[in-house]
C-alpha cells in the first residue's frame, strides 16, 4: 500500500518538471539584485537588516504555493526556498551557483511575468519589551546598506523612512510614556525621533509583533 501511495506523488513531480520554464539565469538575479553587495557588507553593518527578495506574480490568481522555484546546474537540482505567505524568500547567494551556466526555472507558465523586488524587516529580541535605539537604528542602518548595494544608483534608491511594526490584531505600542495604537491595518508606524535615540527609552507593546518592516513612507 505504500508504494501505491507514493506512485501519484511520482507521478505529479515528473508532469511539474515538464512544465518548468527558465525563468532567469542565477547570476543575473543575484546581480541585478545586487544581493553579492549586500551580503559582500560587513555583518555588523547589516545585522539589523533582513532582506527578502519579493516574487510576486501579475496575475493575482497565482498563490506562493504555486511559484516553484529550481535552480539546475547541469544535471543538478536545487529547489529554491517556498516563498512565504508575503512572496518573499531569503536568498543567500551561493558561490558555486554563480556561473553562466546556472538557471533558474519557474513552475508558472509561458505568458505569466512576476515582478521582483525587496522587504526588509529588523529583528526583534524575545518578548514584547525593547530598548529604542537598537530597534530604531535600524532605520539608519538600512540607508547605509542600500546605498553600498546601490553604487553609483545611490541617488534614485528610495529613502528608509520608518519602521512598521505588524500585528495581528488591534495592539498599544509604549515608547516611554506615550502610547501609539494600531491603524486598520493592525500597524503601528514610527520614525526614529533623535532625542529617543540618545535617551534610548523602553518600548514595550501589549502582544509581540508579527514584524517590523522597514519602509520608506
Amino acid at each position: 500500500m505504500k508504494k501505491l501511495a507514493l506512485l501519484p506523488l511520482l507521478l505529479l513531480s515528473l508532469a511539474a518538471h515538464a512544465e518548468e520554464r527558465e525563468w532567469v539565469p542565477y547570476k543575473k538575479l543575484v546581480e541585478q539584485m545586487r544581493l553579492d553587495k549586500f551580503y559582500a557588507i560587513p555583518p555588523a553593518e547589516r545585522d539589523k537588516i533582513n532582506l527578502f527578495l519579493v516574487v510576486k506574480p501579475q496575475n493575482k490568481a497565482y498563490k506562493p504555493e504555486d511559484v516553484v522555484l529550481t535552480v539546475v546546474q547541469g544535471s543538478e537540482r536545487h529547489p529554491l526556498p517556498a516563498l512565504t505567505s508575503d512572496y518573499r524568500l531569503n536568498l543567500v547567494p551561493n558561490p558555486k551557483w554563480l556561473t553562466d551556466d546556472t538557471k533558474i526555472l519557474t513552475s508558472l507558465p509561458k505568458e505569466e511575468k512576476s515582478s521582483t523586488g525587496y522587504d526588509v524587516t529588523t529583528p526583534l529580541p524575545p518578548g514584547n519589551q525593547w530598548n529604542y535605539t537598537p530597534i530604531m537604528s535600524s532605520v539608519e542602518q538600512s540607508n547605509h546598506a542600500i546605498k553600498k548595494m546601490a553604487g553609483a544608483f545611490s541617488l534614485f534608491v528610495p529613502t528608509i523612512k520608518v519602521v512598521v511594526f505588524k500585528f495581528g490584531k488591534p495592539a498599544q505600542l509604549k515608547v516611554g510614556s506615550t502610547v501609539y495604537n494600531t491603524d486598520a491595518k493592525h500597524q503601528i508606524r514610527l520614525k526614529p525621533e533623535s532625542a529617543w535615540m540618545k535617551e534610548n527609552p523602553i518600548m514595550l507593546a501589549s502582544e509581540r509583533p508579527l514584524e517590523a518592516e522597514l519602509d520608506a513612507e
